[in-house]
């Protein structure tokens, strides 16, 4: 019986939220969240923290231009996919010590995790090349910092269709972060993924330790918003078929319904891989995100 049927015979894991550090020795980090209530009643977890999260009004302006670019694509007559081969370039950073270090193995792992996520929704992830720096500054670099826009300066390959996954030991207690794809035309250089080297297969940030963390991340990348944006009001993450959700889940609460009453049918959808639960909780998108997928890469980045 697999992990995912479990899931459907109650199995809840206890764990810790989307925020752990990589290295055992980061006693600061695991101290200031040790006393954290996450509101499905589970105590002393630090909290999964994931920065992209629009406010409304930049999600207005992302889906405002959204609909101008893909109405004037749909008036010339450009082509639309609705799935495809992602090119991904792999850029591991270590410090100088060599903490952060990954292998072939791993980095092979991560790709077919993807593979494994996205294929249901039509789409592949091919490794077109991996490369690993030794930098101190980038080993810890947060979202927003200079050290990220002189990171991915120096390392981003290919164009707005090619994926680019740094992985690194950040700080701030995040396991990842990335772009939306509507970001790419104004700041390409900063177009990608960034999340946690411990994050990975096999990594030691359990229970954050099955690759999920990319494929959270890589859904940004695709323009999907978490599934809690704007709370309960049902359609926030712009896809209608995620039930309403008011506040990220943590764990595995499978029975949870945090927007109560006839006006919000369905429960959370806690296995939906753009909620902050457990990577053994998450084991799919709906039918809506993946065509949204499709719709925002053939708008901002095939062919581009």
């Amino acid at each position: 019986m697999n992990r995912r049927m479990f899931l459907w015979l109650g199995f809840v894991l206890t764990a810790i939220v989307f925020g752990i550090q990589g290295d055992t020795n980061s006693a600061q980090s695991r101290g200031n969240s040790a006393d954290h209530a996450d509101g499905n009643g589970v105590q002393n977890r630090p909290v999964r923290a994931c920065p992209v999260n629009p406010s409304e009004a930049e999600k207005a302006a992302m889906e405002s231009d959204f609909r101008s670019k893909k109405a004037a694509r749909d008036r010339a007559g450009k082509p639309n996919v609705t799935g495809g081969v992602i090119n991904v370039y792999f850029h591991v950073i270590t410090n100088t010590s060599g903490g952060g270090a990954l292998s072939q193995s791993d980095v092979n792992s991560q790709i077919t995790v993807l593979n494994n996520a996205y294929g249901p929704y039509g789409w592949a992830f091919q490794l077109a090349g991996s490369d690993t720096t030794a930098n101190n500054a980038w080993y810890t670099t947060t979202d927003g910092t200079t050290a990220e826009r002189d990171m991915k300066n120096a390392l981003r390959r290919g164009t707005a269709d090619d994926l680019n996954i740094y992985t690194n030991n950040m700080g701030g207690g995040l396991l990842g972060w990335a772009t939306f794809p509507s970001s790419y035309n104004s700041s390409p250089k900063m177009d990608g993924v960034v999340i946690l080297y411990s994050s990975l297969p096999g990594g030691s940030a359990a229970p954050y330790d099955e690759g999920d963390t990319a494929t959270h991340e890589v859904g940004h990348w695709m323009g999907l918003y978490h599934t809690f944006q704007g709370g309960c009001s049902r359609n926030g993450d712009l896809v209608s078929d995620t039930n309403a959700e008011k506040s990220p889940a943590y764990g595995c609460p499978i029975n949870r319904d945090s927007c109560a009453g006839r006006k919000y049918p369905g429960l959370d959808p806690v296995t939906n891989f753009m909620d902050y639960s457990d990577d053994a909780c998450m084991f799919e998108f709906s039918g809506g995100q993946g065509s949204r997928m499709s719709a925002q890469f053939s708008t901002y980045r095939l062919g581009q």
